[in-house]
């Protein structure tokens, strides 16, 4: 699944200033519903359950918060680069500065785990990690992830 099926040009958020973890999810949440047309309240709140769960801040300053929605039909995401990074409860201890969110219907099941594995693989990539960072405007993110996704193909 090609990470151009996972993000819109509109869901780019290049420099996000936000100083805490739930400020960021709050955030990303509010674009997300900009986007699907569903309660941000709701998107944040999904994403709160899951982070009781466990951290999403998976190490390397790279946090995939996730969840499942019942009043979506497609598997969705919001990237943001943040201005600096913060604090994200992450495994490694390392603060955060680029998230990818994913939203998925509550039935996806296997989608929803290939989505987030083909995330979690392209931005293990040192390179274009480093180009993400070092790239300021949306529509440069945008066209890092969508154009460099061949390799990573789950």
């Amino acid at each position: 699944m090609p990470l151009n099926d996972l993000v819109e040009a509109n869901a780019i958020l290049p420099a996000l200033r936000v100083t805490t973890k739930k400020q960021a999810l709050q955030d990303i949440s509010d674009r997300a519903a900009e986007i699907s047309g569903m309660s941000a309240r709701d998107i944040f709140d999904a994403l709160l359950q899951r982070e009781r769960l466990g951290s999403t801040g998976v190490g390397g300053g790279i946090a995939i918060p996730h969840g499942k929605m019942p009043k979506t039909d497609r598997i969705f995401g919001v990237f943001a680069r943040l201005e600096r990074p913060i604090d994200f409860d992450a495994l490694d201890g390392d603060p955060v500065d680029l998230i990818f969110l994913l939203i998925a219907p509550e039935g996806a099941g296997a989608d929803h785990l290939k989505a987030l594995s083909r995330i979690a693989r392209a931005l293990r990539d040192p390179g274009l990690t480093s180009r993400l960072r070092a790239t300021r405007d949306a529509s440069g993110l945008y066209l890092l992830l969508t154009q460099t996704t061949a390799s990573f193909a789950a």
